[in-house]
């Protein structure tokens, strides 16, 4: 049996360890209700990897996460709106489901909204060494047993218009070019630094990526894409490599990306996330990019696991093995945190189905 490190490490290296990889993350409402599964004392939850994994290593995820940047402003508190070191404000939005009630914290104003601010504007300082303590503390103590992976997605697009607001950032893309990449510099700028610091530390993994797609198509045109954001990923990845070669590196983007994956592998991409079966054919995906990109996710999230039966849900899981287990590159998981709308019932059927059916060789 592998430790949790040789086996993720050996499937992104397209290889098929003991079983395929499990990882799941959560809205802090439902990892409420594992930790009074597992009877785990309650905290706030960061899905994007918080001080705290106990709950992660009593689950058992294969992979164990550390986040630097805007994505811990997202959980920062529920129980009222805030400002986050970014000058963002946030508001806590509740959510009502079948499974109780939950809540999401939503932008609702951005220090950027006037052309003029963006000249007194100071942005966080991504060399406070004490923001990197708790990831040293996990490498250290995990590191040797399981893989580390280095968060730093909303990497450049979603923190760049949360910063000036989404409307206006698009029209900055067309009408105020000089405008514009001043705006994304701000967030490509320390998430490259972030980045680079947790890659010399030792981290396995670096979680990159903006949600740049929709249900059907994308959010920016694809030439908008190349033009923007491909040119400092490209930098970004680079840079991360040279740290350390062996590196592999994550782009997350919710939605139907189709047009721009050949180009995240042309600049040196391992890991597609999270693979949204209604929005792409994973078993496409596999099929065509399968020699050179790995997979995480593939488990549907807007219908089969909150809204599927136990038996629906386990007939998914077999289907991704079968289809996109075979010669490894493949992490199974939910393609987004495990929300309260999902029963604890069906969230077991996926992760025991994928533990049961996930051994190699896949004879499913």
């Amino acid at each position: 049996m592998m430790s949790p490190k040789e086996r993720v490490l050996e499937a992104l290296n397209h290889r098929e360890p003991d079983r395929v990889p499990r990882l799941a993350s959560f809205t802090p409402e439902f990892a409420g209700r594992l930790r009074k599964h597992f009877k785990i004392k309650d905290e706030l939850f960061n899905p994007h990897g918080g001080t705290n994994h106990e709950l992660e290593l009593k689950l058992g995820n294969d992979i164990l996460l550390t986040a630097q940047g805007f994505a811990n402003s997202y959980y920062q508190r529920l129980d009222r709106d805030y400002t986050d070191e970014w000058g963002v404000h946030w508001k806590i939005v509740e959510y009502k489901t079948k499974n109780g009630t939950g809540k999401y914290t939503e932008i609702s104003g951005s220090p950027l909204q006037d052309d003029e601010s963006i000249e007194s504007y100071i942005s966080p300082d991504p060399a406070i060494e004490s923001h990197y303590e708790p990831s040293k503390r996990l490498i250290e103590e995990f590191g040797k047993e399981y893989p580390i992976m280095g968060v730093i997605v909303t990497t450049i697009f979603e923190t760049a218009w949360a910063l000036r607001g989404l409307d206006k950032l698009m029209m900055d893309l067309i009408t105020n070019e000089e405008l514009a990449d001043k705006i994304l510099d701000i967030p490509f700028k320390y998430h490259l630094y972030a980045g680079k610091k947790l890659a010399s530390l030792g981290v396995d993994i670096i979680w990159t990526g903006d949600d740049v797609g929709g249900q059907k198509g994308m959010l920016i045109s694809p030439e908008m894409w190349r033009k923007y954001l491909k040119p400092r990923m490209e930098k970004l990845y680079s840079e991360l490599k040279s740290i350390n070669p062996d590196l592999k590196i994550a782009y997350h983007s919710d939605g139907n990306i189709y047009p721009i994956i050949d180009d995240l592998a042309e600049i040196g991409l391992d890991i597609l996330n999270p693979v949204q079966p209604k929005c792409m054919d994973p078993h496409y995906l596999k099929k065509r990019y399968g020699k050179n990109l790995s997979f995480w996710g593939s488990i549907d999230i807007q219908g089969t696991l909150p809204f599927g039966t136990p038996g629906q849900i386990e007939d998914e899981v077999k289907d991704r093995i079968k289809n996109m287990g075979p010669g490894g590159g493949f992490i199974i998981s939910p393609t987004h945190h495990v929300q309260i709308d999902t029963s604890l019932g069906n969230f077991f059927a996926f992760w025991n189905a994928a533990e049961k059916y996930g051994k190699y060789p896949v004879t499913i």
